[in-house]
């Protein structure tokens, strides 16, 4: 969700090479944990993290540090905001409703908002796919955001959908539609907006009944369920690790609201992979299909994923971040292995890359996250 410096800050060295002789072969839960524990380090006393290695259909999951909320284990069952992850989720529905016709990737957004909401062109108008591969000519983020937003503890809280669109009708765009790559919170945002109007329902409710329910998700919700609420673990601001309220997005929350657990995360991955077979595995594998070039060298944009590769590797990846969690999610399509990482302080992106390919460098990822 945001665009801190994820890769630059990770603590990848000493953690990262003690982790990778065992995890490559074989990761146990014990080479998981002290893996877990280097990234920590003193963090541990407030903050904790989950990890989950799945290699061809084996996850193996283990948890170090803390919730920082008395009587709520940090395990599978830990709730973390998920952030931008929240992206490939919309991404798939997408997919789910372009499959059975109700849209199509090609369909100019404006086609689905109201008659009041203006969109300025660029050349031409902006579609669904643009959207969804970051290549709308939008900013990352509405322009009529509060001052220093990102330094507020709960920025979205008073954020509704009319200032959205509000926002959209007096901007114009910086850029015709699927000639420059930008990070996307905005066309994120604006893309959950339109498919829940076209299927006249909320964005939530859309969630559950199109990729919720036929996953079996029964703990990935905006709107925490009062199981999810007992699993809730405290977020932490991930420069300094004090505490910091959960960000509250009720008028917005196509922008990253979506929370999650570990063992939730397990099912998607496992779906995305083809390891399981879904209702959704035809959607999962159209995510990949269309391909855009981003900013950096070596990493396309799918539709919600990030696809880094070389003449070895290619790994999908998402990662998140909000005001106190971070989360990562990916898998190589080359040795089907994936990863999730979560935590209530720090950052995941980078070590998140790591646990599926030690060996594997990406490059500077920072600047498309940005």
């Amino acid at each position: 969700m945001l665009h801190r410096r994820e890769f630059l800050l990770e603590s990848l060295g000493a953690g990262v090479a003690a982790f990778a002789g065992p995890c490559v072969a074989a990761p146990t839960i014990e080479s998981l944990r002290d893996f877990l524990k280097l990234a920590l380090g003193s963090g541990a006393k407030v903050a904790g993290r989950v990890a989950v290695v799945v290699d061809e259909g084996v996850a193996t999951l283990a948890a170090e540090g803390t919730s920082d909320v008395p009587g709520v284990p940090m395990d599978g069952d830990t709730i973390f905001e998920i952030g931008s992850v929240t992206k490939v989720l919309t991404a798939l529905m997408l997919a789910d409703m372009a499959a059975r016709g109700e849209v199509a990737l090609n369909d100019p957004v404006a086609k689905y908002l109201p008659p009041s909401v203006t969109l300025h062109e660029r050349g031409r108008p902006i579609t669904l796919v643009d959207l969804a591969t970051y290549q709308s000519g939008l900013p990352n983020m509405p322009g009529n955001l509060p001052p220093r937003w990102w330094a507020s503890p709960n920025p979205f809280a008073e954020y509704t959908q009319e200032k959205l669109y509000a926002f959209l009708s007096s901007h114009v765009p910086a850029y015709e539609p699927g000639s420059h790559y930008q990070y996307a919170n905005l066309g994120f945002a604006l893309l959950g907006v339109a498919l829940a109007r076209r299927a006249g329902e909320s964005y939530e409710e859309l969630l559950k009944r199109r990729v919720c329910d036929p996953l079996g998700l029964a703990h990935t919700r905006i709107t925490l369920s009062a199981e999810m609420r007992r699993h809730l673990a405290q977020g932490h601001k991930p420069e300094d690790l004090k505490p910091t309220p959960r960000w509250d997005m009720p008028g917005l929350p196509e922008m990253g609201g979506v929370l999650s657990s570990a063992r939730d995360l397990t099912a998607i991955l496992k779906a995305a992979m083809a390891l399981t077979r879904t209702p959704l595995s035809a959607s999962f594998a159209r995510l990949l299909e269309r391909r855009r070039p981003t900013s950096a060298r070596g990493t396309d944009v799918g539709l919600g994923w990030f696809i880094s590769s070389n003449q070895t590797e290619e790994i999908a990846w998402k990662s998140g971040l909000t005001g106190g969690f971070a989360s990562f999610i990916g898998f190589s399509t080359r040795s089907r292995r994936g990863a999730i990482l979560l935590s209530n302080g720090g950052y995941t992106a980078g070590a998140g890359l790591k646990l599926i390919n030690p060996d594997f460098d990406p490059g500077d990822l920072d600047p498309i996250l940005r």
